[in-house]
Formats: C-alpha cells, sequence, structure tokens
C-alpha cells in the first residue's frame, strides 16, 4: 500500500449522535490521504449490550433494547434518505433481541461476543449512509473477514500473519477504489464465531490494520484533544502532552489511561508508524504525537487511574523456606484462565490483583467458586474489592534518588494497601481505596507537575 495511507479511528463519542458523526466526516475528508477508518459503537451501545450479555430478565431487556434504538434511530431519522439504513438497524436489533433472550437463559462468553459486536457494526453502517448522503464514494466491510483471532472469547488474539495476508488481498483493492469504514474491536476466529479483541479493542484494530497495510500514520480522534499529564475530569489543571514515547504511553494506558488502548501501540512500534491522538471536536486544537523517542524526557510525565481493582492476598506458612509454591499457585491461576498483574511476596504471603481491564470480564466472573476453592486447598484466602491502582509513568524512576519522598511523603492521609516499585523505570504504582483514589491523583498532580 501506498506510504500516503492514514488510517482513521473514531472513538464513541466520536460516532455518539448525528452531529459528531458528521464532524467526524469533516475530519476524515480533510485528509485525502485517509482511506480507511475504524469505527467503535456509538457511545453507550456497549454497555447497553454488555448488559444485555449478562442475563436480564424480560422488562430489563425491554428497557435495555429501547435505550439502543434510541440512541440509533436518533442519527436514522436525521438523514436524507432514513429508509435506505433503517430496515438494516431493525434487522441488526431484532438480533441482538434474539441473542440477549438466549443470555437470559445461559450466559457464555462467545454469546458476549456476538451480542456486543453489534454495537460496531451498525455505528458503521449509520457512518457509510452519512458519507454516502455527501456524494462521496464509501463502503462498509466487515472487519471479521480480515482480522481472524484466537477463540478466546472476550479477549482474542489476533493472528497477524492471517491478517496481513487477507487485508492485502481484500482491503487493499477496496481502499484503491473508495474510500473504507470498518468496525474496531471485533474478529472472527476459525469456525467464524464472532470474537472481541477486548474493551477498548478498537484503538488495537487500527494500529494493527495500519500495520498490514503499511500506513503511513494511524490517527486517533476521541473527545480530548490528546494525551494529558492525567485525566482533565479529575484533574481540571491537567496539561497536555504534544510528545510523547511509545513506552511511555504505553504506560499510561497499561495502567488505565482511557485515551489509548493498552496494545494498541504493538504493532506501530513493530513497524515505526507514528499514532496521532486528536479531538474530533476540535481538530484544530492540535493533539499528541507518539513516536519513538523524544528529547529531554521529564522523570514524572503523567498519572494514571485505574479503578475497580480486586486484591487477592493469599497466606500459607508452607511458604516459608519451601520450594515451588509459587509455581502451584500460578499453575492454579493458569488453569481457571487468570491473568495477574501485578505482585508482591513477603515470607508467608503472597498479595496480587487481578487483570480484568483489557477484557470484557469482570473480577467477580473471573474469581469463581472453583477457583476459589482450588487456592483455598492451597493457602489462607483473602479478597478485597473496591480498590483503585495510582501510576506515576516517569522515565528512569526506579534510577533516580529521592523518588520515594517525593511521591509518598506528601501521600501520609492515604492508606495505601500495595506499592509496586522497581520492576520497571518507566512506573511507579499503588493500590489506594477506591473512595480516596480522585484525591490521590488531586494531591499528585499538585505536587508533582504544577
Amino acid at each position: 500500500m501506498s506510504q500516503t495511507l492514514i488510517v482513521a479511528k473514531f472513538g464513541g463519542t466520536s460516532v455518539a449522535d448525528f452531529e459528531a458523526m458528521n464532524r467526524s466526516a469533516d475530519v476524515v475528508l480533510q485528509d485525502a490521504s485517509t482511506r480507511l477508518v475504524v469505527l467503535s459503537a456509538s457511545a453507550g451501545i456497549t454497555n447497553l449490550l454488555v448488559a444485555l450479555a449478562e442475563g436480564q430478565q424480560a422488562p430489563q431487556r425491554a428497557v435495555l433494547l429501547d435505550d439502543i434504538r434510541r440512541i440509533q434511530y436518533a442519527i436514522v431519522d436525521r438523514l436524507q434518505r432514513p429508509d435506505v439504513i433503517r430496515d438494516e438497524i431493525d434487522r441488526m436489533i431484532d438480533n441482538i433481541s434474539m441473542l440477549s433472550e438466549a443470555a437470559s437463559l445461559a450466559t457464555s462468553n462467545a454469546l458476549t461476543d456476538e451480542l456486543v459486536s453489534h454495537g460496531e457494526l451498525m455505528s458503521s453502517l449509520l457512518f457509510v449512509e452519512i458519507l454516502r448522503e455527501r456524494q462521496i464514494n464509501a463502503e462498509w466491510f466487515d472487519v471479521r473477514k480480515v482480522m481472524r483471532t484466537d477463540d478466546h472469547f472476550g479477549r482474542a488474539v489476533p493472528d497477524v500473519q492471517v491478517l496481513a495476508e487477507q487485508a492485502t488481498a481484500q482491503l487493499q483493492p477496496r481502499i484503491e477504489q473508495a474510500l473504507v469504514i470498518t468496525q474496531g474491536f471485533i474478529g472472527s476466529e476459525s469456525e467464524g464465531r464472532t470474537t472481541t479483541l477486548g474493551r477498548g479493542g478498537s484503538d488495537y484494530t487500527a494500529a494493527l490494520l495500519g500495520e498490514a497495510l503499511n500506513a503511513a500514520r494511524v490517527d486517533i480522534w476521541t473527545d480530548v484533544p490528546g494525551i494529558y499529564t492525567t485525566d482533565p475530569r479529575v484533574v481540571p489543571t491537567a496539561k497536555r502532552i504534544d510528545e510523547i514515547t511509545f513506552e511511555e504511553a504505553a504506560e499510561m494506558a497499561t495502567f488505565g489511561a482511557k485515551v489509548l488502548h493498552p496494545a494498541t501501540l504493538l504493532p506501530a512500534v513493530r513497524r515505526g508508524i507514528p499514532v496521532f491522538v486528536g479531538s474530533s471536536k476540535d481538530p484544530a486544537a492540535g493533539g499528541t504525537r507518539v513516536c519513538n523517542e523524544t528529547r529531554n524526557p521529564p522523570l514524572f510525565r503523567a498519572l494514571a487511574l485505574r479503578r475497580k481493582q480486586t486484591l487477592l492476598t493469599l497466606h500459607s506458612l508452607n511458604m516459608l523456606h519451601t520450594f515451588g509454591f509459587l509455581a502451584e499457585l500460578f499453575n492454579i491461576l493458569a488453569r481457571h484462565n487468570v491473568s495477574v498483574d501485578l505482585i508482591t511476596t513477603s515470607e508467608v504471603s503472597v498479595a496480587l490483583t487481578l487483570d480484568t481491564t483489557g477484557s470484557t470480564s469482570t473480577s467477580a466472573s473471573l474469581l469463581t467458586q472453583a477457583l476459589l476453592t482450588e487456592l483455598s486447598s492451597l493457602c489462607r484466602v483473602e479478597v478485597e474489592e473496591d480498590l483503585a491502582l495510582v501510576a506515576i509513568i516517569g522515565n528512569q524512576l526506579s534510577k533516580a534518588c529521592g523518588v520515594g519522598k517525593e511521591v509518598f511523603g506528601v501521600l501520609d492521609p492515604f492508606n495505601l494497601r500495595m506499592i509496586c516499585y522497581g520492576a520497571s523505570s518507566y512506573n511507579l504504582c499503588f493500590l489506594v481505596p477506591g473512595n480516596d483514589a480522585e484525591s490521590v491523583v488531586r494531591t499528585l498532580h499538585r505536587n508533582l507537575f504544577e
């Protein structure tokens, strides 16, 4: 593919309603190099679909379906020729209704993926219609034809080699003839069943497609003009970062920053493709460029916050001066498909957090009775929920002097449940009670960034 190809991805707020979709269309049409557009579901739709997938009684199902219908019809009804697309949206909503009824009888990760995929399918159909009304030669493309994954429903892993082959064969010819609109977040496994790449996976889709087609740049359009030192909704004085390295941005995303999906940058790094993050509401405001290296990287770059963390503390006197305890513990977790996020150990206990941020699963669904029973046969188990993970992202943190005093000296009023420091020179992170999270972030930002 030509080196001038730009892959543009638009998040949920950028396709939330008729006005937002038209603003995003304006952004696409401003640059003739933008030939492939990846869309998230309209804001709010995925949450409604996830709720349906959890299995609801008929009255609640009806309420959720009405909400989905209201959001999508509000766009359909503003089109010049609404009947062209209304039947297709109706068919999608009928399918959602049928699947949600099945979910009320028995839920599964495969059924969840099939259900939630409808958000991206609907938003991309609507966006194509908006472009066609502007006399643009736009084509809708089902990304599942090229995005082949394994069958780990809820957090499927793409087959990069197959994607490259299929994108070259199926997408490249279309891009040369039309403006192609496709879906983020979704894929299909070998038997053709729909999978998802995990919540926020639309960014990942855009980067994977950019890599497969050797794009010149991947643009991530969201509701904020770039990446900030922390969430501006939590700290209004947060500053935009004009340039940030792949490593720093990946750390921010991994630890909860909402602007980019944690895995987004991996395909871009592999191919050396720069990523631009800007606001579809105000494209003229500029944004953040993510690149290989920046000049004079600061000690403290940003703060990230990840809520709804679960802390598992495992106690056993058998750990003392014995071999194999941790191996057995991780074998149990692996058998139950549980990924460990952070871990600290002492002589007779292990504390760890569960990683659910990149999946449609929750900590409750990961902590099954079978898992807890098996762990209890090995050790005493304590579970703490409603915690928050605060991460300080920076450079050479583990080698700088005085970092501990600078950070923890201002956190005297707060209870810190767990601290991880030294494993990476890019982050220092700790768990706090969920109710304290925003106060901790504001305190740190005031002392480290202002």
